[in-house]
């Protein structure tokens, strides 16, 4: 069986195609941005377990087209109703921090600890991580954030206060995403909720065909 590769210094990764099959690809190394945005360039995330990196490329993906994006008659008549006020790249670090301290039913902990916030904070400060707030009479309610790479937008993490939040924000910048000509967003894995807006699953070849555009 394919050793699981200790990361070095260098900003480096094995070929995806070594992924074990969960996805796992590697483990270690640092969070600099350089590393980061390199791994979304070539199709792997972080996820951490532990004190150590982890990083994934699974085969296949959870992925969704902002055109393909599913909404509901409920969620049609908030929108229509503008429910909530949307804004973007307001409030990167306020999005980022609730995501990692709001409470996900079967976990323990977050993955996104402090040095994650860290390192996404700076990738948003150099154009590269980017947010959507989502907002109730002034309360920031929900919102999520992600990595773009080209047209394609890699999803990190959401969070919602209150019922259907994230869900309109997703949804919201999946029509800001087409008008915008982003091909993809990355779901990286299942969950039922992602589902439930069209996302589906994609081999890591069709994937990797289209951060090569």
């Amino acid at each position: 069986m394919f050793q699981i590769p200790v990361l070095p210094k260098e900003h480096w990764f094995p070929d995806v195609n070594r992924a074990q099959e969960d996805g796992l690809l590697a483990i270690g190394g640092d969070l600099h941005p350089n590393r980061i945005l390199l791994a979304y360039q070539k199709g792997i995330f972080p996820w951490f377990s532990g004190q150590d990196p982890l990083w994934w490329s699974p085969d296949p993906r959870f992925v969704l087209f902002p055109s393909k994006v599913r909404i509901s008659h409920s969620m049609k008549s908030l929108i229509k109703k503008g429910a909530f006020n949307i804004t973007f790249n307001q409030e990167f670090l306020s999005v980022i921090t609730s995501c990692a301290s709001i409470p996900r039913e079967g976990q323990d902990g977050t993955w996104i600890l402090p040095e994650i916030v860290e390192a996404y904070h700076t990738l948003h400060k150099k154009g590269f991580a980017h947010s959507i707030e989502v907002w109730k009479e002034g309360e920031l309610v929900g919102g999520l954030y992600g990595i773009l790479i080209g047209k394609v937008f890699c999803g990190e993490s959401m969070f919602s206060k209150v019922p259907n939040a994230s869900k309109y924000g997703f949804i919201q910048l999946c029509n800001h995403f087409q008008e915008k000509g982003i091909l993809l967003i990355d779901c990286q894995v299942h969950t039922h909720h992602l589902e439930s807006l069209g996302a589906e699953w994609m081999t890591r070849k069709e994937f990797m065909s289209y951060l090569s555009k």
